[in-house]
């Protein structure tokens, strides 16, 4: 994907900081590039974002020649009172189980969207 990625209007569901952690779930190798077009943000961004998980320790990484790895602290608390005591464990599975799902559901169906209910 080249360029700055589309615009988004409105209000959205999940942060970008969460959005981020997924990304990274699905893939710990995954380069910031991609990251930045799966999550339509801008590199930098991104990287900002990173930096943000990594000072929390929500993230941290290990460089392998030109390659980060990361990992996540599956048992951090999420920083909002009001998810006092839900961990990036049960986040990260239920956003894990949707995405399978979607992916499931759109291989089943013929790869079109799914009708609202």
């Amino acid at each position: 994907m080249d360029g700055v990625p589309e615009p988004h209007t409105g209000w959205t569901f999940l942060t970008n900081h969460a959005r981020v952690l997924a990304a990274i779930a699905d893939n710990h190798c995954a380069r910031i590039r991609d990251i930045a077009a799966h999550c339509r943000l801008t590199e930098r961004a991104v990287q900002k974002i990173i930096a943000d998980l990594e000072q929390d320790g929500y993230l941290s990484h290990t460089r392998e020649g030109r390659t980060n790895t990361y990992r996540i602290d599956p048992g951090k608390v999420l920083r909002h009172p009001a998810e006092a005591g839900l961990t990036v464990a049960s986040l990260m599975s239920l956003l894990v189980k949707a995405e399978a799902d979607r992916a499931t559901t759109s291989t089943t169906r013929g790869g079109g969207p799914r009708p609202a209910t």
